[in-house]
């Protein structure tokens, strides 16, 4: 597999990188996002998964990004981190979850167009029209959502452990069912832990960062802010979302699927299943990649990123 070039230290060093900054989407919620890079580059937006604050996109590898040439922007999802929470509408219980996971009819609060619309309202925020999207997990349906509902606005799309929507596809291993329904932890020190074993079940076994980082990672999540409704509505969106292949069928932005062949949140059915839909994609199976971004496969993410936009510049 092709992977990018090893950026010098002293190039990453050089990314201008921005305070974090707000904007207001349509319906009144303020989300934080940030950006690093030249403002001329390549627009490059990264939309991390479920209950992750945009931090969980490490600043190195956003800064690997713009060194490709990329001006990349990372933000909040709705209901985490520093962005709002969503208090509108009904509670959503644990009960709710069963429910939609064994596939009786649910509503949820918002839906995966939504949080499309959030990300282009980030764009907007930035004042770029068209960029290329990258996704990961929840992320990557939602950058799939952009590329169906607002296709004018997608240069180019990856997407990175996710799935199309149909159930009997990208399935999850169902011991960590226990791990995503429990509480988050009722102080710092007890999320902290209960994070690190978690993200030891479902990482990269191959890619092993040390522990220590996902204790760090954690710790910062806390700080950002922890919502255990905020994940509760998220998944929900994720439960009741509809099945994408018919609708992916029609993409025509250059994707690239990315997927690990040892992924227990998301089973690499969802990935192959996802290059299946989209007409001309370009799937990368990974051996030994779990459901995480391990430092050590950083380089085959900016690949994963670059086959997809080369492909966009190709066509003029």
């Amino acid at each position: 597999m092709t992977t990018a070039q090893e950026p010098a230290a002293a190039d990453l060093a050089a990314v201008p990188m921005s305070e974090e900054l707000f904007t207001t989407t349509g319906d009144g919620l303020r989300l934080c996002y940030q950006t690093f890079g030249d403002p001329s580059g390549q627009p490059l937006l990264l939309v991390m998964g479920l209950g992750g604050p945009m931090t969980w996109w490490p600043e190195e590898l956003c800064r690997r990004f713009a060194v490709e040439g990329y001006f990349v922007v990372r933000y909040d999802n709705r209901d985490t981190g520093r962005s709002d929470r969503f208090t509108q509408g009904h509670r959503v219980r644990r009960r709710d979850l069963v429910r939609a996971f064994l596939g009786s009819r649910s509503s949820a609060p918002y839906s995966l167009s939504d949080l499309a619309r959030d990300g282009l309202a980030v764009l907007d925020a930035v004042g770029v029209e068209r960029a290329h999207v990258c996704g990961v997990s929840m992320g990557g349906m939602i950058v799939q959502t952009m590329a169906i509902e607002h296709p004018e606005r997608v240069l180019s799309l990856t997407s990175v452990m996710s799935s199309t929507g149909h159930r009997l596809t990208g399935w999850q291993d169902p011991r960590l069912l226990p791990h995503l329904l429990g509480r988050a932890g009722r102080t710092r020190e007890e999320y902290v832990e209960r994070s690190a074993r978690f993200s030891g079940r479902i990482g990269s076994p191959r890619y092993r960062d040390p522990v220590e980082r996902a204790r760090e990672r954690a710790g910062d999540t806390w700080d950002r802010g922890i919502s255990l409704s905020g994940v509760m509505r998220q998944m929900l969106a994720i439960l009741t979302q509809p099945d994408r292949r018919e609708a992916l069928a029609r993409v025509t932005a250059p994707t690239t699927v990315l997927h690990g062949l040892d992924d227990r949140m998301v089973h690499h059915t969802g990935g192959r299943a996802t290059a299946r839909a989209i007409p001309g994609s370009h799937l990368m199976l990974v051996p030994g990649m779990g459901h995480d971004l391990p430092s050590g496969l950083w380089p085959t993410y900016v690949e994963a990123v670059n086959r997809s936009a080369h492909r966009a510049a190709a066509r003029g």
